[in-house]
């Protein structure tokens, strides 16, 4: 049984030292993916039409209309404490109880923030569906395999 968390939540594209625009963000967990979170933001918001590409494990892909990144959720749960990142997807704390979500990609950088509290409670959710540590239990070799042989 695959179960999934998901929770829209609003956060604050930076686009310069003063000016900021507000967006939706859909963060989703699904127990068949367990090592991963996905951050879906509007395709207005997007630096390019295509799908991007990403390094060191996190990818951006086109979904219904938005851009998805989907990075490790180790990565946001330890950057909500401490910098944490290496690669397209660096995740830290900022000051206000806010935190930072740092997105690269060829055609540019990407800063969000978000309400600490509020990615918090969506990692709370995640860890009720697998608990942190226990991931592996959730892998399925056979269909990761599959789809890396196409």
């Amino acid at each position: 049984m695959h179960a999934t968390a998901e929770e829209t939540v609003q956060a604050r594209l930076l686009l310069s030292a003063h000016r900021s625009a507000r967006l939706r963000v859909t963060l989703t967990y699904l127990t068949d993916d367990p090592l991963a979170v996905r951050m879906a933001f509007p395709a207005e918001f997007s630096l390019d039409e295509a799908e991007h590409g990403a390094e060191d494990g996190a990818e951006a892909e086109a979904e219904a209309g938005d851009i998805v990144w989907v990075f490790a959720r180790r990565l946001l749960a330890a950057g909500l404490e401490l910098p944490a990142g290496v690669g397209d997807v660096h995740v830290r704390p900022a000051p206000g109880r806010r935190t930072t979500v740092e997105l690269r990609a060829p055609e540019g950088t990407a800063l969000v923030q978000f309400d600490t509290a509020d990615l918090r409670r969506f990692l709370w959710r995640s860890h009720l569906l697998v608990p942190e540590g226990e991931e592996h239990l959730y892998l399925d070799a056979d269909r990761a395999l599959a789809e890396l042989l196409g």
